[in-house]
């Protein structure tokens, strides 16, 4: 009842949050990473060191760092945290260590604890599945600096330290489990010559197993022979390691130390952000634009050379029979126009895909200038999800739009599709998965409270704009069609087996998803491998060239279509460009088999449940616009041919 009650308390300021968030982007400072103001400490100031949560890429399931019996404070503090944070697993506490800036501690005790049976099984179920502790100073994630065995290569820094580790006693080949009860703090700041304050740029870790030993009974004043400032006796390998078995002590030491940094405040992520294969990532751009180069050649042959003879041709034919003597796409202008099947579902499609489009786009141009940076925990995902929710007001304006074409008359039947449709199937995927979540007892789950928020959000804002753009393209005058429609349908007569529908539609989806796959890989490493994730820049680069390709590819095929006259383009247009969604799935389901290492079934249910949702969300993406660039396509050549 404690964790419900304090995750309903947390519901209320995620939706301050939430409202508020789009105006704090406008009075946030102006730094390198927007949106995070400096601290400056004199010396003996106290440093607040905070614990997040405990992660794992074995099983992907976070925990609150106290779900494991390490030494709490006093009172255990729940830092506010945003709606991203939630979403993510962060369950942000305060921690017992005491740090005071530029004053050095050796071998500070922090606590003794003695495991019993359940405990010990505790520690050696997180350390079996490699489970890392999160902690943040000044809002810096700790890191574990690995220093490569080449010289010229720079450090690696890896997010959090291992509880513990596996290993075997010299001459026994029985693996035993020992806990990292030690740990070796260094903190990095950049000190202002002219007030002597100083600015955190770094925090650092290097954890030990020690077995601590002591004279005589404990008690608060004992002192440790193992690890001793006074006779500089200090912890500097793991030599004699802790383990973990039950009714065994366990005493908690950890050193500080600080050094003085050439790195400024503005520069302090850097290294944490260090893209040491940026090579890759240009060849991926080049590859991509091989790619836009080719299919833009394509279609500026078929617009320039066979559209213009054709047109030119056409238009100088003198009677209606040498018209119908005439083979290809001209022939099919009286049906080309005629209302798909299933008419209602693509307007929503269509709707649901301009609002996702609206959604990435504004959110890459955020990111692009640092707005939502790794240093603002849960922005990124914060701002799709508000972004997602106000850009409701297009994808109602432009389903509507399309229904009106079509003939349709019931707006507020469309609007409220589009409103629910994809909303309803991820949501109803998401619940499934948080339950299974909840039944792990992980922090990743959602709370109550967080959840009625985001139903909120749902229901209370997106649910109305949707409406109201729905309203504002229905009233819009209909869009005209270029031909006039013949009331019979024409028949499509037989076609090549290259023209097969699946056929065209999965081999469109190829090249949209080679253009993006190298980054692909990249956005996967960075959530399932927990690393960071900051090359909006490059990623910006990709998204353009991704709409560019499933643009041109969707028209280069429905003009071959149209050339073999069949006049069924409208759904085809849109899976053409979406199929490339299938070949994400696939992608992402050889990725969980080569490179991860989950094994257990409630964590491989929600990878590929999440990465369902992912490919989802982007066949609405690409086949939205595979849509509207075939759209244009036909109704521009059509409008280019008189017809009698």
């Amino acid at each position: 009842m404690e964790y419900r009650s304090r995750s309903i308390h947390k519901s209320t300021s995620i939706m301050i949050s939430a409202i508020l968030f789009l105006s704090l982007i406008h009075t946030s400072h102006c730094f390198y990473l927007p949106g995070v103001a400096p601290e400056d400490f004199q010396k003996g100031d106290p440093l607040k060191v905070k614990v997040n949560k405990l992660t794992s890429i074995k099983t992907q399931l976070p925990y609150s760092y106290y779900s494991l019996p390490f030494c709490p404070p006093k009172k255990i503090v729940d830092s506010a945290e945003n709606l991203g944070e939630v979403l993510r697993g962060d369950r942000i506490e305060n921690s017992p260590y005491v740090f005071k800036m530029r004053e050095p501690q050796m071998c500070s005790v922090l606590c003794r604890i003695t495991l019993d049976a359940k405990t010990a099984k505790q520690f050696k179920e997180k350390i079996d599945d490699e489970y890392r502790v999160n902690m943040i100073l000044d809002n810096l994630p700790l890191v574990v600096p690995i220093r490569r065995l080449d010289q010229g290569s720079p450090t690696v820094y890896q997010l959090g330290y291992h509880v513990g580790l596996k290993g075997q006693y010299t001459g026994s080949k029985e693996e035993k489990i020992f806990i990292h009860n030690h740990l070796a703090f260094t903190v990095k700041y950049h000190r202002d010559p002219q007030t002597d304050s100083a600015r955190i740029v770094g925090f650092e870790v290097k954890p030990y197993s020690i077995k601590h030993e002591y004279e005589g009974k404990w008690s608060e004043n004992t002192r440790l022979t193992t690890c001793n400032p006074h006779s500089k006796r200090t912890v500097v390998n793991s030599n004699t390691p802790q383990e973990v078995e039950a009714n065994k002590e366990i005493i908690f030491t950890y050193d500080v130390e600080y050094q003085e940094s050439d790195v400024k405040w503005a520069s302090r992520w850097d290294a944490y952000l260090l893209m040491s294969d940026d090579q890759i990532h240009w060849f991926s751009i080049v590859n991509s634009l091989m790619i836009v180069l080719f299919l833009s050649g394509m279609v500026a042959m078929i617009m320039l050379r066979t559209l213009y003879r054709d047109i030119s041709k056409y238009n100088e034919l003198e009677t209606q029979e040498e018209a119908q003597e005439e083979t290809g796409w001209k022939l099919v202008h009286g049906d080309v126009f005629r209302p798909p099947s299933n008419s209602d579902l693509l307007c929503v499609y269509v709707g649901t895909g301009i609002q996702f489009l609206g959604m990435v786009l504004v959110t890459m141009i955020f990111a692009v200038f640092g707005f939502l940076s790794p240093s603002n925990r849960g922005g990124l995902m914060t701002a799709m999800l508000l972004l997602w929710v106000f850009m409701g007001i297009f994808a109602g304006y432009a389903s509507s739009r399309l229904y009106k074409m079509f003939k349709g008359t019931e707006w507020k039947k469309i609007s409220l599709k589009t409103a629910c449709l994809f909303p309803g199937i991820v949501f109803a995927i998401f619940f499934v998965l948080n339950a299974l979540i909840w039944g792990q007892k992980s922090s990743g789950a959602v709370p109550f409270g967080t959840m009625f928020a985001l139903v909120v959000m749902w229901f209370g804002i997106s649910v109305p704009l949707v409406f109201v753009g729905g309203y504002i393209g229905f009233k819009k005058p209909a869009i005209e069609d270029p031909v006039k429609t013949n009331k019979i349908p024409r028949q499509i007569p037989e076609q090549a087996w290259y023209m097969n529908p699946i056929f065209s539609i999965l081999i469109g989806g190829i090249l949209p998803f080679g253009a993006v796959f190298i980054e692909l890989f990249f956005i996967l490493t960075s959530i399932w491998l927990n690393q960071f994730y900051y090359i909006f820049g490059f990623l910006f680069l990709v998204f353009i060239i991704l709409l560019i390709t499933c643009a041109e590819i969707t028209i280069v095929l429905c003009y071959f279509q149209l050339c073999s006259e069949d006049y069924l383009w409208w759904w085809r247009s849109y899976l053409t460009s979406g199929s490339s969604a299938l070949y994400l799935f696939l992608y992402a389901t050889f990725y969980f088999f080569t490179k991860l290492e989950i094994t257990k079934l409630v964590s491989g249910m929600l990878y590929f449940g999440y990465m369902l949702v992912a490919s989802y969300a982007f066949f609405v993406l690409t086949g939205t616009i595979g849509f509207y660039a075939c759209f244009w396509f036909t109704r521009l050549i059509y409008s280019s041919v008189k017809i009698d």
